[in-house]
């Protein structure tokens, strides 16, 4: 272990680059436009009642967007998802049609995006908004879960790059 216990920026970044992650798409509907998001700060919170959370950076536009629809979709994708991934992450992509080009339906429960080819879905309901920092902690109560029949590869983030686990 190094011996240098600094605390900046910088050294946290690579710290918590450390810690391997899946790799979800968070979407929502706003008056009739879809709204998405490349995100790996989600958690299981609770299993009574079923509740999970999305960490979103309060400056992003999707922050207002998910904020405004009231609920959200938890998309966990597969290995081979990672060109959406990549797209959902790209700052300035355009807002209308950004998931024009990525097979999706929608959410029974809440009218956000299900993404077609994702390993699991979750739909939520916001039920609580923490603010964090520089960004918000946004909880939402599970209200419908799909699971794919695939047995793919999930896709992670690791030391700022894309892999793969079984």
């Amino acid at each position: 272990m190094s011996e240098s216990r600094a605390v900046d920026e910088g050294r946290f970044r690579l710290a918590m680059g450390r810690f391997v992650t899946g790799v979800c798409v968070v979407t929502a509907r706003v008056d009739g436009h879809d709204h998405a998001m490349t995100a790996n700060a989600v958690a299981s919170v609770s299993v009574d009642p079923l509740l999970l959370l999305v960490c979103v950076e309060r400056e992003a536009r999707f922050h207002d967007a998910l904020l405004q629809a009231g609920a959200f979709a938890v998309n966990i994708l597969a290995a081979d998802q990672r060109a959406t991934a990549q797209w959902l992450a790209t700052r300035g992509r355009p807002l209308h049609g950004q998931l024009d080009l990525v097979p999706h339906v929608v959410g029974p429960e809440t009218g956000s995006p299900l993404l077609v080819e994702a390993l699991a879905t979750l739909e939520c309901r916001t039920t609580d908004v923490h603010v964090a920092g520089d960004h918000s902690i946004v909880v939402g109560a599970v209200v419908s879960v799909d699971l794919s029949d695939e047995t793919q590869p999930a896709l992670t983030w690791y030391r700022s790059g894309y892999g793969a686990i079984d």
